[in-house]
């Protein structure tokens, strides 16, 4: 879905793998450290220890999690696949047979995680805060507000909302913050023409 002030790319690009990672994003993003092979290990079957996987991974590249969780890159499986001693890949095909598997998993690792809602009260006024901040101390365009904007939610693991709701809400901010600006700079004008005219004409 386009938004006004991004490329009908860039919105297409939105909350989900838009190329295959490089090599150091594999390595932050998709590392299984102990705590990670601790959950993934509570799986039974091996289709659903990789599945799990690739949902955990995925919400931590993307910042949510995917409607099809098998819609990535298939290095990004294999990747996986060998830290967990998974000779064949392929079998994670059969994670989404049971419709309801990935929607469970989807909730624990989030829970597991600490990932919130954006519907979340609390969390939703804490990037409105650093929304509405960032507009207003920094000059930046729309699309590098927006960036911005993902970046933040990405980082304290707030799941992100649609892309036309968030470029709606940075449309919002720019909106307030211009507005702010054109008062003070309008202020600031009005103080220093009564200066100068107390300068120059004076009351006798």
């Amino acid at each position: 879905m386009p938004v006004e002030f991004s490329t009908d790319d860039q919105a297409e690009a939105y909350g989900k793998f838009a190329e295959e990672p490089t090599r150091p994003e594999l390595e932050r993003f998709f590392f299984l450290d102990d705590v990670d092979r601790d959950v993934i290990a509570l799986r039974r079957t091996k289709h659903h220890q990789l599945g799990f996987a690739l949902q955990m991974c995925t919400v931590r590249y993307v910042g949510l999690f995917l409607e099809d969780p098998l819609v990535v890159p298939w290095p990004v499986v294999e990747h996986l696949a060998v830290q967990l001693g998974i000779q064949d890949p392929s079998c994670v095909k059969r994670y989404t047979e049971r419709l309801k598997t990935a929607y469970e998993h989807a909730w624990e690792i989030r829970d597991a995680y600490g990932y919130h809602p954006c519907e979340d009260a609390e969390w939703g006024r804490k990037f409105r805060t650093f929304l509405h901040g960032r507009a207003w101390t920094h000059a930046e365009g729309p699309v590098a507000l927006f960036n911005q904007a993902v970046g933040w939610l990405r980082r304290n693991r707030v799941l992100l909302p649609g892309v036309s709701v968030l470029a709606r809400q940075v449309s919002e901010v720019r909106t307030i913050a211009e507005k702010r600006l054109h008062a003070t700079v309008a202020r600031a004008a009005h103080a220093r023409t009564l200066r100068c005219r107390r300068t120059w004409w004076p009351r006798w």
